[in-house]
């Protein structure tokens, strides 16, 4: 029974059209001329559409993934049925004429008019193979079923087989007529390999289709029908790879049965248009077809049983074909079970695996009813040919009706074991941060903060251009890229250069050392035979290099040969920044599509050493690593291909935090943003976006967009998600400060007080909304991030809201704020020596806002402010308090003025021991302007008050320790004052710390300093003194250190004291106020007189007057001589 032609519907505008099924049939999908792809679910209903682009040239559809062939040279996916853009697979730089998908889905062939074939991964478009040896535009693409090879076919007049790994020619026949385009050719040429078996391969020459063997390639039979006069533009096998059906220019439709040779079905297009594009259904009941003029017809029910020329194996075999389908098409559920369902028939799998073993056995379902007559007819009557080969009818058959594609072999091998846990995923290739992938001829070899590289690979030129953004660091360089180099990386000393070894050469590694102050600015190194460079970057005087023998080689900038070690696995990518290098590598396979990524973080200060050993990298679920590098400011941060950006949050235990997803600034799914740098201040995030691809093109050159930080916080819609996400996002993004300060740099003070003062307003506002709210014991879990000066504000606000009971739990607060400052004062003293491990360590907690000296010093103009500019005007009865508050505070802060005095000489005669970086930053003192007098007197008012039956010991902490700087200094010299006192915060703690320690010493260097500084001498010193007893721990630590050190040896001296503050914390509140008492004791009557006496008044008013002008003309050294030689 022939089949039956369907009505034809007008789908596109008139040009070429494509067609093909999805996996289950359901869909017929169509291209054209017009650009869009239509997806129809049957010919009587309006088919919904996609815009692709001006024109679709070819389309191919597997697993939900729909890629077309677009005008504007780019091969493009979408999601199906929903038609979502899902990014660019590759581009050309002419259009695609032909897309394929392999049989698993998972490469996609193009072949394009410029004469190029790409094989691209669909998974990670990066891993492309470029075959090159067409002179012409390519006509047709197809690929082996087993994935071997691909058949392509161009307008030069040849067919070629390639072998895809290799990228080779395997075999080439000239057998069509040469134009010079494939608009002019006579016929597409669309050939195709035979499914399943993968026997031959089928070529349209002329009016014949020739079928060659696959493997040997010869020409083994021709497939002819002398109905057929004009060229045949297309063949397609059917599903089960024994019928071939071919479409021809003046609209024939013929299928032949391939292994008699004999034409089974022949149709005419009912308007005699050429047909262009064929497609059968995975049942191979039906072929949709579309002809040049934009149309889509159908042919239904293809079948082989009305032909009576067919041997009996194949009319009976090809029999259930039909009825499996008639059962598909009908959707009746009780056949449905009966002879189809893939997941309820308990006979399917057996069919598929042991049809060769005993057929009847497994054609009985559960049902009892009997399944696929026609197959156990076929196995009585079927003369000879063996159950291996009925079995693999019927398989088919069952492939056919419309179950997964399984591969040709899976009959043949019976009762194998199969695997069916998670699949591990194919590692990610390495790649170097902010380049485009190699593949490419135009593309960018790097893109950083320094400037741009940017790689030409074509016919007429093989070259590298650096561009720097800022052209002070060097002019920009054309070099010749004679050695083929595929890597680089740039900084403001150097560019750095590799290549691939080759059969003949070795890998090698060019560095341009532009910022050398000599006349040699080149060097060259090869590496040793089969040692391939994968990864590389630039530091501050070094270079990095991983290799393909899981080494990391490094090297200084000049080309000297450094230190040499093994990576844990293969290297995905490296960043370097100033004395930092950053590793990513495999460490184990993933699963599931999940990449099993560590991280190492190294720094080469003086003590070299690993910031983070091995650590897992986290990525989003299902994603890979595509950008990794390092802050302008030198935190490490990456990007991954879900658009989450995270960053090294170092105050946390170097844990990573997300900060920032681009893709919800994505307009469509194929959109993405290309990283090219990250600020942490101001926050910026650097990126070009991509439209519909992942990088960008070269030309036209690419605008750099600025996006915006953001914590993925529960609730930032509320005011208060959005406090909180900008307080921590603040915290993180600065914690950069403790970080450069402790590893010698300089860094920007201003920012720094800045960025706190930003902190405690927000911890402020906080706080009031809590209050408002009415959640008083979140009131007292904020004022436990806040400064201690902030916290007294919080009281103040507190008990203007009438909440006493949370201003007595604030004030406890305060004081436990004031011991704690006291109580660090011994370990920063004791850490100062080996500033390089230890400091670090001190600058991340004290940054972390839990009120040590870090924030304590910088909050003080800032709540000073808080003070003055938030509660300034609801101040009702401030002004006697201040009055009063001026006459105890002139007792106690003048001396710290003067003590200020005595140790901020010793930051300028720090910078010859190496601490540069940390000592000058403090000097710069940029915000003493802010103070305001009220801070902290009112609130040392307020403690006062507040807490007038607790001890005088600590309340002095408390009180002084905020008063550092001083207030009620005479106006005009009062900043220089304050910024003298700012600059100077954490060496007092240092000299308190040595006063208490070694008492004696420390006298003779007060008395040096009162020389030094005439008018206020017995106050200062008295108060110093003052200071010292206050810290019991001192006392403490003297008496407990020998017991410390038995319990655990092998603990350095910084060790230590941490072990001893921890222990000394456990101690119960009595115990340490009896240390504190005792260390008081030490100085005796003294101090009562001092209390008493209070200091003279007139010396108070000299100091004031003189403290600023005096701190000026201090002579270092004097000063250093009594804080440093007094610390041993």
């Amino acid at each position: 029974m022939p089949c039956e032609r369907k009505p034809m519907r007008y789908g596109h505008s008139e040009g070429h059209t494509e067609v093909c099924f999805d996996d289950t049939g359901k869909f017929i999908v169509t291209c054209g001329n017009d650009g869009d792809v239509r997806i129809w679910e049957s010919l009587d209903d309006d088919p919904k559409f996609i815009t692709v682009g001006e024109k679709a040239y070819s389309l191919a559809l597997k697993k939900g993934k729909l890629v077309t062939a677009s005008s504007n040279n780019t091969v493009q996916i979408h999601t199906f049925p929903d038609g979502d853009p899902d990014g660019i697979l590759t581009r050309f730089t002419a259009n695609a004429t032909h897309v394929a998908f392999n049989s698993s889905g998972s490469r996609v062939a193009a072949g394009s008019s410029d004469f190029m074939v790409k094989v691209v991964e669909v998974s990670d478009s990066s891993q492309q193979k470029t075959l090159r040896g067409h002179e012409a535009p390519i006509l047709s693409v197809s690929f082996d079923p087993k994935d071997e090879y691909l058949a392509s076919a161009s307008c030069d007049g040849s067919v070629v087989v390639w072998n895809i790994e290799d990228q080779t020619q395997v075999i080439s026949w000239p057998l069509l007529q040469k134009t010079n385009d494939v608009s002019d050719a006579k016929s597409l040429c669309r050939l195709a390999f035979q499914p399943t078996a993968a026997k031959y391969l089928a070529v349209p020459v002329e009016t014949k289709v020739h079928l060659y063997e696959r493997g040997s390639w010869e020409h083994v039979s021709t497939l002819s029908d002398d109905l057929l006069t004009q060229p045949i533009n297309v063949v397609a096998w059917s599903p089960c790879g024994r019928l071939l059906a071919a479409g021809s220019v003046g609209g024939s439709l013929t299928v032949w049965d391939v292994s008699s040779k004999l034409c089974v079905e022949r149709q005419k297009h009912e308007k005699g248009f050429t047909v262009c594009a064929l497609a059968w259904h995975p049942s191979g009941r039906q072929i949709a077809y579309t002809d040049t003029e934009g149309c889509l017809g159908l042919l239904d029910g293809v079948s082989t049983s009305s032909t009576s020329t067919t041997s009996s194996k194949q009319a009976p075999a090809k029999k259930p074909a039909t009825d499996y389908d008639d059962l598909f098409d009908d959707d009746d559920d009780r056949i449905m079970d009966e002879g189809l369902s893939d997941t309820n028939s308990p006979a399917k799998k057996p069919v598929v695996g042991d049809d060769d073993d005993d057929d009847d056995e497994f054609l009985m379902p559960s049902t009892g009813r009997v399944r696929n007559r026609g197959a156990i007819l076929d196995d009585e009557n079927s003369l000879g040919t063996g159950s291996l080969k009925l079995g693999q009818d019927k398989f088919e058959d069952d492939d056919d009706a419309g179950s997964a594609v399984v591969p040709a072999a899976t009959p043949v091998v019976p009762l194998h074991p199969v695997y069916e846990g998670p699949m591990p995923t194919p590692p990610q290739k390495a790649f170097q941060p902010g380049s485009t992938p190699s593949h490419l001829t135009h593309r960018f070899l790097m893109w950083n903060s320094v400037g741009i590289v940017r790689g030409y690979n074509d016919e007429q030129d093989n070259a590298i251009d650096v561009e720097f953004h800022d052209s002070a660091v060097h002019h920009a360089m054309h070099l010749t890229n004679s050695l083929g180099h595929t890597v680089a990386d740039l900084s403001q000393e150097a560019v750095l250069l590799a290549c691939p070894s080759t059969d003949e050469l070795a890998s090698k590694l060019q560095c341009l050392h532009f910022s050398s102050w000599d006349t040699n600015k080149e060097w060259m190194v090869d590496l040793p035979k089969g040692e391939d460079v994968k990864a590389l970057c630039l530091g501050q005087g070094w270079a990095a290099v991983a290799t393909s023998a899981l080494m990391l080689r490094l090297f200084s900038i000049g080309g000297v040969q450094k230190e040499i070690f093994s990576l844990p696995g293969p290297v995905v990518c490296m960043a370097g920044h100033g004395e930092q290098l950053l590793i990513v590598y495999h460490r184990a396979t993933g699963f599931e599509g999940e990449q099993a990524l560590g991280v190492q973080l190294l720094l080469f200060s003086r003590r070299k050493r690993q910031l983070i050993n091995g650590e897992p990298l986290p990525l989003s679920p299902r994603s890979y690593l595509s950008w990794l590098g390092f802050t302008a400011e030198g935190t490490p941060c990456y990007v991954d291909s879900d658009g989450m950006v995270r960053m090294l949050n170092r105050s946390l235990g170097n844990t990573w935090t997300p900060v920032c997803h681009t893709r919800e600034t994505c307009k469509s799914k194929s959109d993405h943003y290309w990283v090219v740098g990250v600020h942490e201040n101001p926050q910026q995030l650097r990126c070009i976006p991509c439209k519909g691809s992942r990088y960008p093109p070269t030309l036209p050159r690419p605008a750099v967009a600025i996006l915006p930080f953001k914590l993925p916080l529960c609730q930032t819609t509320t005011e208060k998600g959005q406090m909180e996400e900008q307080f921590w996002r603040s915290v993180i993004f600065h914690n950069h400060f403790s970080f450069l300060s402790s590893s010698g740099y300089e860094i920007d003070e201003d920012a720094q007080n800045q960025s706190q003062k930003e902190q405690q307003e927000l911890l402020m506002k906080m706080f009031a909304l809590a209050c408002k709210l009415e959640r008083e014991f979140r009131c007292v879990e904020l004022a436990e991030l806040m400064t201690q000066n902030v916290v007294t504000l919080a009281i103040r606000y507190a008990s203007r809201s009438r909440r006493m009971v949370l201003a007595q739990r604030l004030s406890e607060i305060a004081l436990e704020k004031a011991n704690q400052i006291q109580e660090e004062e011994p370990e920063e003293q004791e850490e100062e020596p080996d500033y390089s491990s230890i400091r670090r360590t001190s600058g991340y907690g004290q940054t972390e806002l839990s009120g040590g000296h870090y924030s304590s010093r910088h909050n003080q103009e800032k709540e000073e402010e808080l003070g003055g500019d938030e509660l300034g005007e609801e101040d009702d009865g401030a002004g006697e308090m201040e009055t009063e508050e001026a006459k105890e505070i002139k007792k106690r802060v003048n001396p710290f003025a003067k003590e200020a005095k005595e140790v901020s000489p010793a930051t300028p005669s720090l910078t010859p021991i190496g601490k540069v970086g940390r000592a000058n930053p403090f000097k710069v003192a940029g915000s003493g302007k802010p103070l305001t007098s009220s801070g902290p007197p009112r609130m040392s008012n307020i403690l006062d008050s507040m807490t007038s039956s607790r001890k005088s010991a600590p309340l002095g902490g408390s009180a002084g320790k905020p008063n550092k700087s001083p207030v009620l200094k005479p106006l005009a010299p009062r900043p220089k004052a304050k910024s003298q006192t700012q600059s100077t915060l954490l060496q007092m703690t240092g000299t308190k710390a040595a006063d208490k320690k070694t008492q004696e010493n420390t006298e003779p260097a007060l008395d040096q300093q009162k020389h030094a500084e005439a008018p206020p001498p017995a106050p200062p010193a008295e108060n110093t003194e003052n200071q010292r007893p206050k810290t019991g721990f001192q006392l403490w630590l003297e008496e407990n250190r020998t017991s410390i050190i038995s319990d655990k040896p092998d603990l350095e001296e910084t060790d230590i004291i941490k072990e001893a503050m921890g222990r000394f914390r456990t101690l119960s509140a009595e115990e340490r106020l009896s240390w504190t008492e005792r260390a008081k004791g030490q100085t005796g009557d003294g101090e009562k007189k001092r209390k008493r006496e209070g200091g003279s008044p007139e010396k108070k008013e000299e100091t004031d007057e003189n403290s600023p002008k005096k701190k000026k003309s201090l002579d270092p050294s004097s000063k250093l001589s009594a804080f440093a030689f007094n610390k041993n």
